[in-house]
This record gives C-alpha cells, structure tokens and sequence, in this order.
C-alpha cells in the first residue's frame, strides 16, 4: 500500500514526472520558526525600499482570508477518519488567487499563509493577471493508498465548495500532489457545479494532465524556469556551463527536471539528496537513470550510481551551482557556512532563512530568489489557464517559447532593478511585486 501511494505521487507526464520536491527535513518545520513571520521579514525590506503606503502595506499584511475545513474519510478497512484541509487566499487586487495544494504530514496555517503571500508577489513580478493563495491537507500520503488519495482529494475539494472557481482560486500542484491530483479535484468540482456548467470549469485547477485539458510543457515549467535563470547567469558572469559542476537538494518535479535540462547543457551533476538521504559522485551522475530510480524506489537513497554521503558532506561539496529544491528553510547560517559554490538558485519555495542569505551575500554567492527563479510554473499555468478559457490547445514549443521569453525578460528586469537600487536581487524581485500591486490600489481605491 505504501509503495502504491509512492507510485501515485510520482506520476504525470513524460519524461518519467515525478511530485513536487519534498525533503525531509533534519529538525521538524515546526522546531525552526514561524515561515510567515521569516516571509513577512524578507517582504518588509522591500517595503521600506520603495516607500510603501502604510495602508498598503497594513492590507498585505495578512491574507485576506484563511479556511479551516475538517473532512472525514473512509479508509480501505471501512473506520472514518477526520483530516484537516487548509486554503489561505491572501490577495486579489491583480486576478483569481491562485497556488498549489499540498500533502503534507507538517502542513499548518502559518505556513500556508507565508507560501500564500510568496504567490502574490510572484504573480506580480512577473505581471501574471493571478494573486496569491495556498492549500493543502495535513496527513502523509505516503501511509494511504491510491483509493484513500483519490477519496480525500475528492472530499476536500467538496469540502472546499465554492470557495475555489476557475475565476476566484484556481488550485495546481505542490508538495506530493500532481496531475493526478488535479484532474480529481477537477471532476469533482465539476460535478458539483452541475451538468450545464460541466465543460467551462475546466480551469479551475491547473497542472492537469494533457488529455484532461491540461498544458503541453507545465510537468517540466518550474525547471525549464530554472535553468533560464541559470543560462542568464552564466551569460553574466561570462561562465561557461559545460563541464561545471551542480549539486540539488531534492529531486521531485524541480530538482530531477533541472538536472536532465542542466545536463543537456553540459552541467555535470555531482550531488544529489532528498528524503531517504544524500548521494555524491564526482565523476557525475546520469539525471535520467536517478530518474528512473526515484521513480521506482521513491528516493534517491540505494542509488547504484553514487556513494551514499551525510548532509553535512553534501553541503560541503565543491560545487559552482546549488539548486535547493526541496521544502523551505533547508539553508541556514552553518549550510551557507559550508557551501563551496559561485551561486545559488532557489528552485524551492522559501529555502533560505534570512540570516544565512547575508552569509551568503558576504561571502560573493549570487542567489537568484524562489519568486524569480522557481515561477515557471504558475507562468505555464497561466498559460494553462488560457487556453481552458478559450478552448484551445497550444503546441509545446509554443508553450516553451512563451516561458523562455517571459522568464528572460523578468530576470532583465530584476537585474536592472537591483544595480539601480544598489540592493539585492531578493528584495528587488519584492520591490517590483509591490511597486505594482501599490499602483493598482491607488487606481482603484478601496470600497466603499
């Protein structure tokens, strides 16, 4: 049961997909601070850049609403089971509140509200016609069997009723929720809207599968998004990829897609870890065969290819490129400490805590920050998100070629934003989220 549960998590598309990047943690995300608290810290910074309006500033402060729905469930030996779901809606002066839902066994409010705002700012940076919000249910999916997860996705997307809508809070995936996922979050919620309506909510959710009305190209988005900042990098600083060295942290949808892509461009992947544990070969190792093992193992733990080394190790690897992309606040003070790399790109949702970030910075590490880096995403659910309301279906290379463009030119942007403004890239990404959000509440005001 627990190996079909695995199974579940680690399907969608082809190449071999694999669910969002979960890592677990050394210390539980509970024992390591308040996530909207460490979020609404970096987001102050660049409030006091641009001089926000206080008022502003008071309205983004919390979101705007908070759920709280608890379901019962049966399971595969008939006894119920009472699961807490979590949505947090923080903003939508910009468009429908939109991000993922994940499984997860240390899902809270807090950080669903701090993940929540991050989608805000993202939408805005990359001025995506969406706000931002959050969800997930509190359990371990990796105990429940494909039945059970098709049961508890169904029941809270009841439980959630009209509280989502492919115009109001349009759900995708996240932390060990996919395709899968999301086509029963779909049916149901067309199911509940009845039979005249059935075929035009088809965008209610997105990071569905193809055939489901879902996007060529969103399974490998948020890497693809990735590696456009790392190849803007590198044109930069003038550095040649081929032959350089990249180690990740966590090898989901992000981390294994950015290392196949990254490896087509001659990086050399040297270290990898996730939930089971760490791996390192200096010689390489091949993405698609880890790929394929995760896939059928659901680590990279056991990996014939590489040697089996702790986390300290890992971080201590000599390396030019990080890509953390596992759960938040995996880099503190000791992990920027030991890392012996030129730059890190966050593919990861909040993986930096704000005291390692200045380690980094003094120590001459680039970071190019989760809101820039790891939106590629909610770019091709955008995209998604179109072509359901029009009814269309647009080629690959199309979908591929819109998220190079936009990507490119938002990170020309941040980089031109930070030189001008003396600062850095995090809190220029912040401050060009919020310089647009504050300009749309003074051209419309607040009601009455």
């Amino acid at each position: 049961m627990i190996w079909y549960a695995l199974s579940l998590m680690s399907t969608a598309t082809v190449p071999p997909p694999f669910a969002q990047a979960a890592t677990k943690l050394d210390v539980s995300l509970k024992d390591r601070g308040n996530l909207f608290e460490i979020a609404s810290r970096q987001i102050e910074r660049a409030m006091k850049l641009i001089n926000i309006d206080p008022d502003i500033a008071q309205i983004l402060g919390q979101p705007k609403n908070e759920l709280i729905v608890n379901f019962p469930v049966r399971r595969d030996n008939g006894k119920i089971e009472m699961l807490k779901g979590y949505r947090v809606q923080h903003n939508n002066i910009l468009g429908p509140y939109k991000g993922g839902m994940r499984y997860h066994h240390e899902a809270n409010l807090d950080e669903m509200k701090a993940l929540a705002s991050w989608m805000t700012y993202k939408s805005a940076l990359h001025e995506i016609p969406f706000g931002g919000g959050k969800g997930g249910v509190k359990f371990d999916p990796r105990q429940y069997s494909r039945a059970e997860l098709e049961r508890i996705t169904r029941r809270f997307t009841a439980a959630l009723g009209s509280n989502i809508g492919p115009d109001f809070d349009i759900p995708a995936p996240d932390v060990n929720t996919n395709s899968q996922t999301m086509v029963w979050m779909m049916d149901t919620y067309m199911n509940i809207v009845g039979a005249m309506d059935r075929n035009t909510v088809r965008g209610v959710v997105t990071g569905k599968s193809v055939s489901a009305g879902g996007s060529h190209g969103r399974a490998e988005a948020t890497g693809q998004g990735v590696v456009h900042c790392i190849t803007e990098w590198a044109k930069d600083r003038n550095f040649n990829l081929d032959g350089c060295h990249v180690i990740i942290q966590g090898f989901g949808n992000v981390g294994s897609y950015a290392a196949r892509l990254l490896s087509q461009k001659g990086a050399v992947v040297i270290g990898v870890g996730d939930v089971g544990g760490y791996i390192a070969n200096t010689e390489g190792i091949n993405a698609h065969k880890l790929g394929e093992h995760v896939h059928r193992t659901g680590s990279v733990s056991g990996y014939k290819g590489a040697s089996k080394i702790t986390r300290e190790e890992f971080f201590g690897l000599d390396a030019h490129i990080f890509v953390p992309a596992a759960l938040e606040l995996e880099i503190g003070v000791a992990e920027a400490k030991a890392l012996k790399v030129k730059m890190v790109v966050e593919g990861a949702n909040g993986p930096t805590y704000p005291e390692a970030e200045e380690v980094l910075i003094d120590r001459g590490i680039d970071l190019i920050p989760d809101i820039l880096c790891n939106s590629g995403g909610v770019i091709v659910s955008y995209y998604e998100w179109l072509q359901n309301k029009r009814a269309e279906q647009w080629e690959l290379a199309d979908v591929l070629g819109r998220l190079e463009r936009r990507m490119k030119q938002t990170y020309a942007n941040v980089r031109q934003y930070a030189i001008a403004q003396k600062t850095d890239w995090r809190t220029a990404s912040y401050a060009i989220g919020l310089e647009r959000l504050q300009h749309c509440y003074k051209e419309r005001g607040i009601f009455p």
